[in-house]
C-alpha cells in the first residue's frame, strides 16, 4: 500500500526552495507514494512544473491572509485577520524592546503564524508524512493530521534571528527538523541542543531533466559577444545575496584590465539599493539587472563563469545547477561555503571582502586551465542528489 505524503508551501514563485521542491518531487517514485501539495496561494511561475502525479489541494481562503496587506484585510470580511496581524506586529516590537533583540523575516513569520493559527481551518486529509517545506511549521503542527511531521531549514540559522522560545515550542512537536547541508544542521543543533536528536540532513534534489532541457532555450537579452567575459549571478535581491556589493566588486575587476559584464537574474526588496550602487560606481554598462526569469538556465548555460557573492547561504540551489550545467563556479567564503563545493576542485571560494573578492575572480578569469579543470570535474559528478529521497522512504 502506497504511503501518503503532504507538502506545504506558501506559493510557487521563483526561488531556491521552490526549485529544490520541484527537484524532490521529480525524484520521488510515485509507485511507492501518493503526494499532495497544499499551497497557501495557487500562484507562482513554477506552478506549471509540478509533476502531474502530484495532487494540488484546493485553496483555502484563510491561508491567503498571511501575505495580503493588513489594510485590505481590515476593509474586508476577514477584518479579524487584519486585527490579528496588527497584534502580531505589536507583540514583535514589544518582545524585541524587552529582550533588546532585532526582528527579522523569520521572527515576523513566527508571530504572524502564531496569531493567525486559531482562525485557520484544518488542512483536509490523513497522511503518513507531513512536510512543511518552507517557513515556520505552526500550520504543520496544528492543522495537519499526519503520523510523522517534518519541517525544512534552508539557511544558516545564525542569520534568522528567531524567537527561540517559539521555535522550540514548535520543534518539540515535530519528528524531524531537516537541514539542506551538514553545516546548517550543526548550526541548528547548536541553537537547539534540546531537540538535536531530531535534526537530520536531506540535501537539495535538483530537477536535472527539466534543467538541461530548459537550458537549450534561445534567449535574446543575453549578449553572445566574445569580446568580454560574461559573469552571472542568480538570486533574490536581498541582503543575503550581497548583490548590492557587486557594482563595487565589478569596478575593481575592471580596474585590473578585465573587460566584462556581470548579469544578475532575480527580484526583491533590494532592487532600488542595487541600482543606486550601480549608479554610484558608474557600472551602468557593466552590471546588468535582468530581473525575474521563469527560465534562468539558458543564461546559466551561456555565461563564462557563475558567481554567487552571498553574505550567507544554506546550500545554494543555483550553484549546484550551474555545476550541473558544467560551468566554472565561484562563491564567496560565507559561513557554510565549504559544504557547498570543494574549493579548487569543483569550484572556487573567494573572500567576501570586495577587493579580495575581485582579486579572486580575476585570478579565475585569467586562468583558463583552472576553469577547464573545474568544468571537467563537474562533468564527472552527479549533482541531482536523487538518492536523497531514500532518506524519506526510510523514515516512512
Amino acid at each position: 500500500m502506497k504511503k501518503k505524503i503532504l507538502f506545504i508551501m506558501p506559493s510557487m514563485f521563483i526561488g531556491g526552495a521552490e526549485r529544490s521542491l520541484l527537484g524532490l518531487l521529480e525524484a520521488l517514485d510515485y509507485s511507492k507514494v501518493d503526494v499532495s501539495l497544499f499551497l497557501y496561494r495557487h500562484e507562482g511561475e513554477f506552478l506549471k512544473y509540478i509533476p502531474k502525479e502530484v495532487d494540488i489541494l484546493p485553496e483555502i481562503d484563510e491561508y491567503k491572509t498571511f501575505d495580503v496587506s493588513v489594510k485590505s484585510l481590515l476593509f474586508s470580511n476577514k477584518c479579524i485577520f487584519g486585527i490579528k496581524r496588527i497584534l502580531s506586529k505589536i507583540a514583535i516590537k514589544w518582545n524585541c524592546c524587552r529582550k533588546k533583540t532585532q526582528a527579522g523575516v523569520w521572527m515576523s513569520m513566527q508571530y504572524t503564524a502564531r496569531y493567525l493559527q486559531g482562525l485557520l481551518p484544518q488542512i483536509p486529509g490523513e497522511y503518513d508524512l507531513g512536510i512543511m517545506y518552507l517557513g515556520v511549521a505552526d500550520t504543520l503542527v496544528n492543522k495537519v493530521n499526519a503520523k510523522v511531521k517534518m519541517t525544512w531549514n534552508h539557511t544558516d540559522y545564525d542569520t534568522l534571528y528567531p524567537d527561540k522560545k517559539m521555535d522550540l515550542e514548535i520543534y518539540k512537536k515535530i519528528n524531524y527538523l531537516v537541514s539542506v547541508s551538514e553545516a546548517c544542521n550543526q548550526k541548528v543543533k547548536s541553537f537547539y541542543p534540546e531537540i538535536a536528536e531530531k535534526a537530520i540532513v536531506i540535501e537539495n534534489c535538483l530537477a536535472e531533466k527539466l534543467i538541461k532541457e530548459q537550458a537549450k532555450e534561445i534567449v535574446d537579452d543575453f549578449n553572445d559577444n566574445d569580446s568580454f567575459i560574461k559573469l552571472l549571478s542568480i538570486g533574490r535581491y536581498c541582503e543575503a545575496k550581497n548583490f548590492d556589493n557587486v557594482p563595487a566588486i565589478c569596478k575593481k575587476i575592471l580596474q585590473q584590465g578585465i573587460n566584462l559584464k556581470w548579469y544578475i537574474i532575480g527580484y526583491g526588496s533590494d532592487e532600488a539599493l542595487i541600482k543606486q550602487k550601480i549608479k554610484e560606481n558608474g557600472m551602468e554598462n557593466q552590471v546588468i539587472l535582468l530581473g525575474k526569469k521563469n527560465n534562468p538556465y539558458p543564461y546559466m548555460a551561456n555565461c563564462d563563469i557563475y558567481v554567487q557573492p552571498s553574505r550567507y547561504e544554506g546550500k545554494c540551489v543555483s550553484v549546484r545547477e550551474a555545476q550541473m550545467l558544467e560551468k566554472p563556479v565561484i562563491i564567496t567564503k560565507y559561513e557554510t561555503s565549504s559544504s557547498q563545493l570543494e574549493d579548487g576542485i569543483d569550484g572556487i571560494i573567494v573572500p567576501l571582502e570586495n577587493s579580495a573578492c575581485a582579486d579572486g575572480i580575476v585570478k579565475v578569469i585569467n586562468d583558463k586551465k583552472l576553469q577547464n579543470r573545474l568544468v571537467q570535474e563537474c562533468k564527472k559528478r552527479n549533482y541531482s542528489n536523487r538518492e536523497e529521497v531514500q532518506k524519506i522512504y526510510n523514515i516512512l
